[in-house]
């Protein structure tokens, strides 16, 4: 498609997900008037909440921190399945008017800063047609997350071509499988595989779900029944805001606990566990794992339903390590045969940073593995650019909420002060690093030689503290000496010092 001039706009979101939704909440209610458009690769709306279609697929965060600040959750449940999930942000796009703003079958391809003219020029594709789009945008916001959308993560598993029955990768779930009386391995001990496995009991399969390392498992009720209450009481807005709070107190202190008393919250989840599984159950062989709580994510199941399935007979945990897979079945290295119908390989995503398009700046690669997260949400040396990453060990909603205030907050003061551009820049002699996302999933240790880095403080430092983000991101001043601004003509820095050129 040729275009004598291209759309110009003032920011560009990339992704319709729940994080560019929010983003372009921020913009149409705090920054008013500024023109901006949300690129979206698929069809619909709703991202990770639309692209999953796997039995049972849900959250394993409270609605109340998961869903926005600016939109009460009202669902009885807390603990929601995906379509209710996907119902709420349609709500919220039509609640806000957001539809007019959103550009679908536009997946980015290439992005390219140009210094001179103080823009991004942006190219998108329609993935069913290969017609091409160009944008240029004065920012460019990464709303999408860091995992690939097309496809998850399947390690080499010998013999696994050879197996008679389907192959299934929870991101790639059939619209038709026929699950009752038949036998199911589920490869996986993540929270996609403890959503799995409850889901196809409740269908009539019989399940196992095969695991080289058991995870931490603990129940959640489902429902918060003092929530229902206070709604009752004093209304949607105001329970949403009291029950926010304390939802973001109680995920803080379970993870403080957790890191200072690793052993006392090891002891507690055994505990709940043993008491929710059969009597006898060899539960410190299929839920102790060999590191402490928090260092990888807590798997939360609502109402126990995996244990429950566990106590009907119609799952099962195997751990073991794979030999290989035969023709009906797979074969352990003990010997033992699991025989399956269907494989189901829960086995994680393949991470793809910011959508995963390639990214210059005056004519050089923009490579990630060799910048630094500015607040969390820029990148050294990149301009104008920010991106959206949420919590790990918390609901991922109430990051994502802070970035988009402050971006909002630093568009209004750059315009303010009349400066056309943005860009951290590090210390002479630069600060040490560490990975960015900082916790032990086997997706991000496959991905470290492909992400941003963190330093060891702020603003280098990626937070996973809340209230630290508050304070950083909301009440804080916009600028410190690391954040370089420029006008149209010469650049300087917020205390008035003249700085290199962006």
């Amino acid at each position: 498609m040729e275009q004598d001039e291209p759309e110009h706009l003032d920011v560009l979101i990339v992704g319709a997900g729940i994080s560019g939704i929010g983003a372009a909440h921020a913009l149409t209610t705090r920054s008013p008037g500024r023109r901006f458009v949300v690129l979206e690769a698929r069809a619909a709306i709703g991202g990770t909440w639309d692209l999953f279609r796997y039995p049972g697929i849900r959250s394993d965060s409270d609605l109340t921190t998961f869903g926005y600040e600016f939109k009460p959750w009202t669902d009885r449940k807390v603990i929601a399945g995906g379509d209710r999930i996907l119902a709420y942000l349609r709500e919220a796009v039509a609640e806000y008017r957001l539809e007019r703003f959103l550009r679908f079958r536009q997946r980015v391809v290439e992005a390219a800063w140009d210094g001179g003219r103080a823009r991004w020029t942006v190219v998108s594709e329609d993935p069913a047609t290969g017609e091409r789009t160009v944008r240029t945008c004065d920012w460019l916001f990464a709303a999408g997350g860091y995992y690939r959308y097309d496809r998850g993560h399947t390690p080499h598993i010998e013999g696994l071509d050879r197996f008679a029955g389907p192959v299934i990768h929870p991101q790639q779930w059939p619209e038709q499988l026929p699950t009752r009386g038949k036998r199911i391995v589920v490869i996986g001990s993540g929270a996609t595989a403890v959503t799995i496995v409850p889901a196809l009991a409740d269908e009539g399969a019989h399940v196992t779900m095969l695991q080289r390392t058991p995870t931490y498992v603990l129940s959640l009720a489902s429902e918060d029944r003092f929530a229902v209450r206070l709604r009752r009481l004093i209304g949607d807005r105001r329970a949403h805001a009291v029950l926010r709070r304390r939802s973001i107190a109680i995920q803080r202190a379970l993870w403080v606990l957790a890191k200072r008393r690793p052993a006392m919250v090891r002891r507690f989840i055994r505990r709940v566990n043993v008491r929710l599984l059969p009597e006898g159950y060899p539960v410190d062989e299929h839920f102790n794992p060999p590191y402490d709580p928090w260092d990888q994510r807590l798997c939360f199941v609502p109402d126990g339903d995996l244990f429950r399935a566990i106590r009907d007979g119609a799952a099962e945990i195997v751990t073991a390590r794979i030999r290989r897979v035969v023709e009906h079945g797979i074969e352990l290295e003990d010997g033992r045969v699991l025989e399956a119908d269907v494989i189901v390989t829960a086995t994680g995503l393949e991470v793809e940073p910011f959508g995963g398009f390639p990214m210059t700046a005056d004519g050089m690669p923009v490579q990630l593995s060799e910048t630094v997260a500015y607040k969390g949400l820029m990148l050294s040396g990149v301009p104008n650019f920010a991106f959206a990453i949420g919590y790990t060990n918390a609901s991922w909603t109430l990051k994502v909420g802070l970035v988009c205030e402050y971006v909002v907050r630093l568009l209004d003061d750059m315009d303010r002060h009349g400066y056309a551009v943005a860009v951290p820049r590090l210390p002479d002699g630069g600060v040490p690093t560490r990975p960015l996302l900082d916790f032990g999933a086997g997706y991000v240790r496959r991905a470290l030689d492909r992400l941003p880095k963190q330093g060891p403080a702020v603003p280098w430092s990626t937070s996973t503290n809340y209230a630290d983000d508050v304070r950083l991101l909301r009440r804080g001043p916009v600028a410190d000496r690391y954040l370089h601004f420029r006008a149209r003509t010469v650049e300087v820095r917020t205390q008035g010092e003249p700085t290199a050129a962006a």
